[in-house]
């Protein structure tokens, strides 16, 4: 059985073009990193590293289906793969059976559709955004595509810039965007069912508050403006130029974006020691918060198994820190939420994957870690970038992982009224599923909250 899957799979390598092969590798790019990706020159090659993924075998055919089906190559499908169109049309209809994502299915789908003479008119229109050298006359689309990816002109999310330009050539395929904005608003608005959501936010009249919450349980009070501190420590320059942090900064922009839309006061220290780290939050656990309803505090450096490293290679403790927010030692937020956020490791082991070489690319970095037996007190949240002995990731480039896909869910779910906890269990579930130069990396929550906590999002 095990020769016949693999002369299968010469049977389709042999038929498959160097532009057929390229699309294969850029509907994968969920599933096997960009840079694994780019070594693979052959349809063979692409084959054996989806079976070292598990994304294929003798019994498990169906990536391999769709990726096909997806290319256009309905002949290999019936000839060696014993299925058809109409049978993957069905097979796809079925709610999460397609591996291949939406945003990507549609940007395969931009790709196809452009004409020679579109592409030429994209790539001039992109001039400002991405070096001519990427917009030669032989860059394929794809490969445009790849490179706004890279540079963060279309994300999953944002595709705002591309639409513009697609207004301009082509604006019937601009339309395909708005229709994929659409159904991503539906799909979230769909998954209010899932969650706890606040009929407060439905309901009218003096009652709405009570009827939420003998609905759906109690909820904090998010009524002061601002809401309360968001203090971001973020170290990026450490004295030992070798743990400097790239893409700190753009963590850093993220959360400001986001907490400062969420009407809170938003304050960010840069590159503190240890020492410097402990008073500082020690600082704002004197502060009188009586009018705020809420305490955010992200933290944002290395570390080891329960601490965060200073810039001068001190350590503190992450208990250390969340103590000094309990209710005997910041009696103006007792009874209400704090929330700590921790993008740091937790050790140095990897999550296993695959074998991974260590990574001098530049692509991901790694930092060492903290966290966390919270304090036994009420109104506390750690959201940790990974769980207790392992590595978290982050781009040089684009920023952490985790944060990075925490502030893109608060855009998106906060207005949908879902509760922090909740949108957190969603940065779990996207940032496991992440392949990451080889590695996985699983978030962690731990919480004593007593209530819901629920962002108000200004009207």
């Amino acid at each position: 059985m095990n020769r016949d899957f693999h002369i299968l799979l010469f049977k389709v390598s042999e038929a498959l073009v160097t532009e057929e092969l390229a699309a294969l590798k850029f509907l994968s790019l969920e599933h096997i990193s960009r840079r694994k990706l780019e070594a693979i020159q052959e349809p063979k090659a692409f084959f054996e590293v989806l079976q070292e993924k598990d994304l294929i075998g003798m019994e498990n055919l169906f990536f391999l289906k769709e990726l096909l089906y997806r290319i256009g190559r309905i002949d290999l499908l019936t000839a060696h793969l014993g299925s058809s169109r109409e049978e993957m049309e069905r097979e796809l209809q079925v709610p999460g059976r397609a591996r291949v994502s939406a945003y990507r299915q549609l940007a395969y789908g931009i790709v196809e559709d452009l004409t020679p003479e579109d592409e030429r008119s994209v790539k001039f229109l992109l001039q400002k955004e991405l070096p001519k050298n990427k917009l030669h006359e032989n860059a394929s689309m794809l490969q445009v595509f790849l490179e706004m990816e890279i540079n963060g002109i279309i994300k999953e999310d944002d595709m705002t810039k591309l639409k513009n330009v697609l207004q301009r050539v082509r604006p019937d395929i601009k339309k395909k965007i708005d229709a994929y904005e659409e159904e991503i608003k539906e799909n979230y608005s769909k998954e209010e069912v899932r969650y706890p959501v606040s009929a407060s936010a439905h309901l009218e009249g003096q009652g709405a508050e009570g009827e939420a919450e003998k609905r759906y349980g109690k909820i904090y009070k998010m009524e002061n403006n601002p809401h309360g501190y968001c203090l971001i420590l973020n170290n990026h320059i450490f004295k030992n130029p070798c743990y400097n942090r790239e893409g700190t900064l753009q963590d850093g922009e993220a959360v400001k974006k986001v907490f400062k839309w969420l009407q809170f006061e938003t304050v960010e220290y840069m590159d503190l020691e240890g020492k410097k780290l402990y008073e500082t939050v020690k600082e704002y656990s004197k502060k009188d918060h009586r009018n705020m309803d809420c305490f955010v505090c992200f933290v944002f450096s290395h570390g080891e198994k329960d601490k965060i490293k200073g810039v001068d290679d001190e350590y503190v403790n992450i208990d250390d820190i969340v103590s000094c927010f309990t209710g005997t030692n910041c009696p103006s937020l007792a009874g209400k939420p704090k929330v700590f956020i921790i993008q740091a490791c937790q050790g140095s082991v990897r999550h296993p994957s695959v074998t991974v070489q260590a990574d001098s690319s530049g692509h991901l970095e790694v930092d060492a870690s903290p966290l966390t037996s919270i304090p036994d007190k009420a109104d506390i949240l750690i959201g940790m970038a990974t769980v207790e002995d392992y590595l978290s990731f982050r781009s040089r480039r684009t920023g952490s992982v985790y944060i990075q896909s925490l502030c893109k869910k608060m855009e998106l779910l906060c207005p949908l009224h879902v509760d922090l906890t909740a949108i957190l269990t969603e940065v779990n579930n996207e940032v496991a599923g992440r392949d990451l130069e080889g590695s996985k990396q699983m978030p962690k929550i731990t919480s004593t909250l007593l209530k819901r906590l629920v962002f108000k999002v200004p009207q």
